[in-house]
């Protein structure tokens, strides 16, 4: 059965918390799907993970679509979300084109932006449409350059701005909100004043659900995992021995063998040979 946004109501509630994992690729999202998490999010972090770049800045609609879509063919019954890159949601005419894009072209069940309040008027329309939007708040890495890498809602100030924030997204019509970098008891209190679930990456267990990234969970790089994550498997040093160990057989001259390999009638190879040396005269 394909997992939808209501079901993110469904499990907050249930009180059930909701596993979810960034996934960017088709290889990946079959381990995902036999893993049985139903719920997907296609993060512009691919441009760094996956693209080798600096930030998320430079990731492309395009981009998102082709990595979107590889996911959803991976795992067809999950729910996945796939966020609109950097600037492709300035004004509403761009983000109702830029989401239309992504859900028909790539299949997603629906998209995430950041911003709050300020993004409210946009939301609205996009849920208007048929759209299912996921918001994001706390430290929004589209704005990494303006606001630090940094915990967000620290101050009464912008702690109060990210309560505002999260109710003007829910009012909006928003079916989940993200809360990234932000201190624990405040995303607990943002998360029981919601009725919509939050998902944490960073912001303590008491958010309905957490979202962690495939690179960092399966310890795919040669780093200290970050303080938000946690890393399950050393899957990066594991590839590297096989590699290795690929390269050794090929250098020793031990791989292929003869099982590796199509058998063919030396007789029939002879055969062609000469048929090709007449031909050419040789």
């Amino acid at each position: 059965m394909r997992t939808t946004t209501a079901d993110f109501a469904r499990m907050k509630a249930e009180g059930r918390p909701i596993p979810m994992v960034t996934c960017y690729d088709y290889a990946s999202a079959l381990i995902v799907a036999r893993a049985g998490l139903r719920f997907i999010l296609v993060g512009d972090s691919l441009g760094q993970v996956m693209l080798g770049h600096d930030d998320t800045l430079r990731v492309s609609l395009d981009e998102m679509i082709s990595h979107s879509a590889a996911v959803v063919r991976g795992a067809p019954d999950a729910l996945v979300i796939g966020d609109l890159p950097f600037l492709s949601y300035a004004m509403v005419d761009d983000a109702v084109r830029s989401a239309g894009r992504m859900m028909r072209e790539a299949g997603v069940r629906a998209v995430k932006l950041e911003g709050g309040r300020s993004m409210a008027p946009i939301v609205r329309r996009m849920v208007e449409l048929g759209i299912p939007v996921v918001g994001h708040l706390g430290f929004t890495p589209q704005s990494a350059h303006q606001i630090g890498i940094r915990v967000q809602g620290r101050t009464l100030e912008t702690a109060a701005d990210l309560i505002a924030d999260a109710h003007a997204l829910e009012q909006a019509g928003a079916c989940a909100v993200v809360l990234e970098l932000v201190p624990a008891p405040l995303a607990a209190a943002i998360t029981k004043r919601l009725k919509v679930p939050t998902i944490g990456i960073g912001a303590g267990a008491g958010c309905s659900g957490q979202v962690q990234v495939w690179h960092d969970l399966l310890g795919l790089f040669d780093r200290p995992p970050f303080r938000h994550a946690r890393q399950y498997a050393a899957i990066g040093p594991a590839i590297e021995e096989a590699l290795r160990g690929y390269a050794g057989e090929v250098t020793a001259g031990v791989f292929p063998t003869a099982a590796n390999a199509a058998s063919m009638d030396e007789g029939l190879v002879a055969e062609a040979v000469a048929r090709f040396e007449a031909a050419e005269g040789c």
